[in-house]
């Protein structure tokens, strides 16, 4: 590939790049999973860079590229991966923009959105990074009203888990 072609891309991945941590924190528990996958994910951005045409933003076609390797390499590796223990993890990180008890509710709610399937996990990361339903759509090769559908049940089904927990 060119130079020109290889600086673009990392321009471009550079200014997306929270988009991959976000998927990777839907999708690992510990730090190696996490970077293992962000590798992953980077790799096959970078093999089909050169078949991105720019129909859609960046950002779109990386959310699904990105997606798809999450969900892919989860599905293959989902009973051979080791992980830690959410609570072991959170007890070694601290964010200061949070006080405890955001914090708290963000580890029930990301408890919660992991036992979704993997579509749906997908879903709701789109929905709280405030994409539209269209753009949430065309990320995922859904309708817009089946995103729509789909979310509405998701909120219903997260309600039901987070009350199971006495959160909500």
């Amino acid at each position: 590939m060119n130079t020109n072609l290889e600086q673009e891309f990392v321009v471009l991945l550079e200014d997306n790049q929270n988009i991959l941590h976000k998927i990777c924190k839907l999708y690992t528990t510990d730090l190696a999973s996490h970077q293992d996958l962000f590798q992953e994910m980077v790799i096959q951005l970078w093999r089909s860079y050169p078949k991105f045409k720019g129909d859609s933003k960046f950002s779109t076609w990386a959310y699904r590229v990105s997606l798809n390797t999450a969900i892919s390499l989860y599905r293959s590796k989902r009973n051979k991966i080791t992980t830690v223990d959410l609570d072991h993890a959170l007890g070694n990180i601290r964010y200061e923009e949070y006080n405890s008890e955001e914090e708290e509710q963000l580890r029930f709610l990301y408890d919660a959105v992991r036992q979704l399937n993997d579509i749906d996990k997908a879903l709701v990361y789109m929905y709280l990074e405030d994409k539209d339903y269209a753009e949430i759509a065309e990320t995922l090769g859904i309708t817009e009203v089946n995103a729509r559908v789909k979310m509405n049940r998701i909120k219903s089904k997260l309600k039901e888990i987070l009350a199971k927990k006495g959160v909500v």
